[in-house]
């Protein structure tokens, strides 16, 4: 049983999108894409550095563009879908939910208002390394930080103002090797996005939306979602709520998936995987050059 899974913010890097491009079709799609959400993609993907492409209004559409386009170029006929954080809406394309379009339309709206709502107070996140959840997270609440993402596989990302994230490195919980920063420009998946939730429950009217045709696999909580409504409700919550991708993998585990492909620019939820679900065949889609292998791989998996 396959799953496809899409990465959140702050898996891309410079010129990520470049050898995307060169397959047959996936430039002008990619033109099109710009088009219709008023950013260039192209640009951002192939020649933007890497602080123009931590903005979260660029880097939000720009990894679901990214995921569409190598899961076009995949052609796979995946059981379950899942996305962290903002590659829910690459699930939820993929799933029949919303089209191609609908998607960055939504994801363009969904990063400008996290922008925007960033730009309130001076946040951040930070990824903390080993440690134990029941010692980590209250831990991290009385430094009044939240757990925004329990990614599994030993690893919390804490969020909250850049006092809080600076108090945090300077007291680690007990058992936490490493405080990371990462790339990203807010504490997203907390209270701090309250704005953002309004600006893309606003737009959901505009939003033609199907049941799932393959089992969408929520975030939220990690149970499979049957309604294409459901999914989109739990879309718009997840802005100012945490990323419960642990129950995600848990919940892969008891469908009985034993390969998951990591859609570009792939690489961190691969990772969780090979240490929370031994047995279970990764790949990182990270270039056209991890095709073939994907699809060798897929061919021994998909289709329960």
């Amino acid at each position: 049983m396959l799953v496809l899974v899409a990465p959140g913010q702050g898996a891309q890097t410079p010129g990520f999108l470049t050898p995307w491009l060169d397959l047959p079709g996936a430039a002008d799609r990619i033109a099109a894409w710009s088009d219709a959400i008023g950013l260039d993609l192209a640009h951002y993907g192939t020649r933007a550095d890497a602080d123009e492409i931590r903005d979260t209004a660029v880097a939000q559409p720009l990894l679901v563009a990214a995921g569409l386009l190598s899961a076009a170029a995949l052609d796979a006929s995946p059981s379950v879908v899942a996305g962290h954080s903002v590659g829910e809406i690459t699930a939820a394309a993929l799933a029949g939910v919303i089209e191609d379009e609908a998607a960055l339309r939504f994801v363009r709206t969904r990063g400008l208002g996290m922008a925007e709502a960033a730009a309130v107070t001076e946040t951040g996140m930070a990824a903390l390394l080993g440690g134990d959840p029941d010692v980590t997270i209250p831990h991290l609440e009385k430094l009044g930080l939240t757990a925004a993402n329990v990614n599994g596989g030993g690893q919390i990302v804490a969020a909250g103002t850049a006092a809080q994230i600076a108090a945090l490195e300077a007291d680690k919980p007990e058992g936490v090797r490493r405080v990371v920063a990462l790339k990203v420009a807010g504490a997203f998946h907390t209270h701090h996005m309250a704005p953002a939730v309004e600006k893309l429950r606003a737009a959901v009217g505009d939003l033609t939306v199907s049941d799932p045709t393959v089992r969408y696999v929520s975030n939220a909580d990690g149970h499979t979602v049957a309604t294409g409504t459901e999914v989109i409700a739990r879309l718009v919550g997840q802005v100012a709520n945490p990323v419960r991708w642990d129950l995600c993998m848990e919940t892969f585990r008891s469908l009985g998936v034993t390969a998951l492909v990591e859609l570009s620019p792939g690489g961190t939820l691969t990772g969780l995987a090979k240490r929370a679900l031994p047995g279970v065949k990764t790949l990182a889609l990270k270039t056209p050059d991890d095709l073939d292998t994907a699809r060798a791989l897929i061919s021994e998996h998909a289709g329960a």
